[in-house]
């Protein structure tokens, strides 16, 4: 199941005094949320640092949440950061009930080097922080809301959490999250804390304007304290636990329906590849209620202007009005059900979801997401979209998490295993065939819609010019059947075209294409050279604009949703 992701940044030096009150503001939030999302289970990361760090550990597990633990040093060295014996027990209890994560990337410079205090430590802490920062879904931070210096602080983490700016000896490229989503990702809840820089045990003022033991919900926008969490912010964690219940409601059939994904149990992509084949799944399932609906509604919109027609023209066809009201009655029921039950939405979603998390697996598979430490598919994907959509990039967030916390090396292997598997080959496998296969199928739909509309367009002429030639010939009766004709083809070729607009035929034709050509060209790309590390970038901009495309599909769609009112 997908959780809710709480991370943890907080002071190290908290005065004596307001320890128990901050731990009853801990504990009474973790409460909250299990009472308002009993569907989402709460994962929580920590470094374990001294301090905030530990009690919000102890909190967690006291909750029932699953512990994780990215150390930003190796443990024999982090511990020597701890002088008090009981900090440093409790941090080997606190261990011992955690995942521990040492980031593949922190363990890259030698020992000697971030053994001792420096620059080189400092920004052990500060990637570390980036980290949590990055894969939560709610930053909880005990801090005095005052601006620091120092690197990889609370303060910097919070300001990067908030606005996208990493700490500046972090290396990373500049993060477009912010900028385009609105801070819609950027939830904060903050109990205010004194520090005890002196050791005295009375703490040093919060920053102006804020009062210790304060708390309270924060975002980008909404800079200051809300007792309530944000609306949008909820709305997403309830898409997220609606997608946990469905996949429990159809756990027996996604489980007995095949994979297109590998998901080698034990690998670092399973559980990116489990929460796939669920949405792919439940995108395929929810994808035929939508077209079984659509048929059916305009099936009826058809026989009701067929109806109609018949009424107004034939006498003695009186009781065809009551035809007409019972057929409209039943295409308002059929679209009332989607729309509340929300086929139409859930199909998208979970599409979008699918093929987000596909990128995210076959990238970390072929060795592109441990390139940048923390970053996965979901920093830029469906960033432009409403509100609502955030919970894809958060479940996407939540299952790169596992594939963090059990990293595995790149191979030149699994690179073209990624290869074959997701590009594929022309008239074989993959993606390219996908849409090769797609293309042509879309188009043949397509050239029905256009040949129903010719033919009810050159019935329509014909019959008009009989009736021009043979008017004076023709009986009433004779006149009326040919009017109904024509009416009844009209009918007809509107309501196919009404069909095919509302499931996007010609958008779909062109993304199709689109698709088609740029797997075409990665698939050629990758044949002309041997070079992981070129086949590597080609695959990044391959997922990019798949990534992109597949957002504005998604957006596209979203507005073609099964509508009784404009048939």
């Amino acid at each position: 199941m997908t959780p809710l992701v709480i991370g943890v940044t907080s002071h190290r030096d908290i005065p004596a005094g307001e320890i128990e009150p901050i731990r009853l503001r801990v504990r009474a939030f973790f409460e909250r949320l299990k009472a308002d999302f009993p569907g989402l289970p709460m994962v929580v990361l920590s470094a374990l640092a001294e301090g905030g760090d530990q009690l919000v550990a102890e909190e967690a597990l006291d909750a029932g949440a699953r512990l994780v633990a990215p150390l930003p040093l190796p443990r024999d060295l982090y511990i020597d950061d701890f002088n008090d014996p009981q900090v440093r027990a409790n941090f080997e209890r606190l261990c011992s009930h955690a995942e521990v994560v040492l980031l593949p990337r922190l363990m890259e410079k030698p020992r000697h080097v971030i053994g001792l205090p420096g620059q080189a430590r400092d920004r052990q802490y500060a990637t570390t922080g980036v980290y949590i920062a990055s894969h939560c879904h709610i930053l909880l931070a005990i801090w005095d809301g005052n601006e620091a210096g120092g690197l990889g602080g609370t303060a910097q983490i919070v300001h990067y959490h908030l606005t996208g700016t990493p700490p500046g000896l972090v290396e990373r490229h500049v993060h477009a999250r912010h900028v385009l989503g609105g801070g819609d990702e950027s939830l904060l809840y903050h109990v205010v804390s004194s520090r005890d820089g002196n050791g005295d045990g009375d703490g040093d003022d919060p920053a102006q304007g804020l009062q210790s033991l304060q708390e309270g919900w924060r975002t980008t926008d909404e800079p200051g304290f809300s007792q309530v969490m944000p609306t949008d912010f909820r709305l997403m964690f309830s898409r997220m636990a609606e997608f946990n219940d469905e996949c429990v409601r159809h756990a027996d059939a996604i489980k007995a329906a095949p994979s297109s994904m590998p998901g080698t149990h034990g690998s670092a992509t399973e559980t990116i590849d489990r929460v796939f084949h669920a949405a792919d799944w439940l995108a395929v399932h929810f994808r035929r209620r939508v077209v079984t609906a659509l048929r059916l509604t305009y099936t009826l919109a058809a026989m009701m202007g067929i109806a109609f027609t018949l009424y107004a023209h034939m006498p003695g066809n009186d009781s065809l009005i009551y035809l007409f009201l019972a057929l409209f009655a039943t295409g308002g029921v059929v679209a009332i059900l989607a729309h509340r039950r929300g086929w139409h939405r859930k199909y998208l979603d979970y599409r979008a979801l699918a093929e987000g998390l596909r990128v995210q697996s076959c990238w970390h598979r072929a060795g592109i997401s441990a390139s940048a430490d923390h970053e996965f598919a979901h920093d830029n994907f469906l960033q432009k979209q409403n509100i609502e959509l955030g919970w894809i990039r958060n479940v996407m967030r939540a299952a790169s998490l596992d594939a963090s916390v059990h990293p595995e090396e790149p191979s030149d292997a699994a690179l073209a295993a990624v290869i074959a598997e997701w590009v594929g080959e022309s008239g074989k496998s993959g993606q390219l065939h996908y849409y090769e296969v797609k293309t042509a199928e879309r188009t043949g739909l397509h050239h029905i819609t256009e040949m129903i509309g010719s033919i009810s367009l050159w019935g329509g002429i014909s019959i008009s010019v009989f009736l021009a030639v043979f008017a004076l010939k023709l009986s009433e009766h004779a006149k009326v059947s040919l009017v109904t004709t024509m009416a009844v083809l009209s009918i007809a070729a509107a309501v196919r075209e009404a069909y095919a607009y509302r499931k996007a035929d010609r958008e779909l034709i062109r993304q199709y294409r689109f698709m088609q050509r740029i797997f075409g060209s990665a698939r050629a790309a990758l044949d002309r050279t041997n070079n992981p590390a070129i086949q590597r970038s080609i695959l990044l901009a391959l997922g990019d604009a798949a990534l992109t495309e597949h957002a504005e599909w998604t957006l596209m769609q979203r507005e073609r949703q099964v509508e009784h009112s404009k048939l």
